[in-house]
């Protein structure tokens, strides 16, 4: 398989009350954060931040410096991307007013998340910010 190119994301990390903020967008079928693509001369913190708003409708604060970064592979077109996602831990008080992409979303319990649809970087993110031992 041709390898094909290296995609970096961003997105944050948003927890209250014990329950965890994730979504569902029209691409997939599974829980995720919300986040994309880091866009040229973006941070990736802007990226967190400019993600939330699109997806979800909301202003974040990021609430750490150091994003929690993990490494996986992604086959597109029968091309293999690498793909390193970078997570901030962040925070809102804002309602959320789901974008056009957004199928579903959630203030999920933490505990209950074991019996959910979720992308595989969930329980490794949530695990390194100690929400789940």
């Amino acid at each position: 398989m041709p390898y094909q190119k290296i995609i970096l994301v961003s997105g944050p990390v948003i927890v209250k009350n014990d329950k965890i903020l994730l979504d569902i967008s029209s691409d997939d079928n599974f829980w995720k954060f919300c986040g994309g693509k880091v866009k040229k001369d973006e941070s990736l913190q802007n990226t967190a931040i400019r993600r939330a708003k699109e997806e979800l409708g909301i202003n974040v604060s990021i609430t750490n410096d150091t994003p929690f970064l993990l490494y996986t592979t992604k086959e597109v077109d029968n091309n293999k991307n690498d793909v390193i996602l970078a997570h901030f831990l962040a925070d809102t008080n804002d309602k959320i007013i789901p974008g056009e992409d957004v199928k579903e979303w959630a203030w999920i319990p933490i505990e209950e998340l074991k019996n959910e649809n979720l992308a595989p970087n969930i329980i490794p993110t949530l695990k390194h910010f100690w929400f789940i031992k």
